[in-house]
């Protein structure tokens, strides 16, 4: 158990048997009446924004949480990815929904999977920010398509379509952010 006073950035609460990562915090001590402690926390499974104000003092039930690397290994049907540890080896099945940016990761990719310590239940699973895929198919690319900020569609070895620029072709590589599934450059 925590107080108040322990609440920092990055810390993960259970409120209502629900999980959140503190996002934003202020200790509030007015001129008049108890101090206080206004919070903006992100709901780890659906990432809805809650803001709530605790007052000074008041107990808040920590959680304890751990990142830990696991490669991708296979897709099971259209739901389930097989990961393995990287340090013990041991394999876990979860679902597609858990991922972020699930659309880009291809077999081999190294995640991060966080986990509630101690009963080692799988919160949510991050991809790395960017990621280099090559494009599959798009339409032909013109020389000397450089000047406007016009976009064609792509699709990379993943499946999935990116908005690229008019000059990349078929083969090519490109890194891709994983967050929003945007074009960042052309890879060499």
């Amino acid at each position: 158990m925590a107080t108040t006073a322990d609440i920092k950035n990055g810390m993960c609460l259970d409120i209502d048997g629900q999980y959140y990562f503190i996002v934003e915090f202020l200790h509030v001590k007015p001129g008049k009446g108890p101090a206080f402690v206004r919070t903006k926390m992100k709901n780890v499974v659906t990432g809805r924004i809650l803001e709530r104000t605790f007052n000074a003092g008041v107990r808040v039930e920590e959680v304890r949480i751990e990142r830990r690397p696991h490669q991708f290994l296979y897709k099971e049907g259209d739901d389930a990815y097989t990961l393995m540890d990287n340090e013990s080896y041991e394999q876990i099945t979860v679902g597609k929904s858990t991922i972020n940016g699930v659309d880009f990761m291809k077999e081999g990719d190294v995640v991060e999977v966080v986990v509630k310590a101690g009963d080692e239940t799988v919160l949510y699973i991050d991809m790395p920010v960017s990621t280099v895929l090559e494009i599959t198919y798009t339409e032909p690319g013109l020389k000397g398509d450089t000047a406007t900020n016009a976009t064609k569609p792509a699709t990379v070895e993943t499946g999935a379509t990116v908005r690229v620029p008019l000059f990349i072709n078929t083969g090519e590589k490109i890194k891709v952010d994983t967050r929003d599934g945007s074009y960042v450059e052309r890879v060499k």
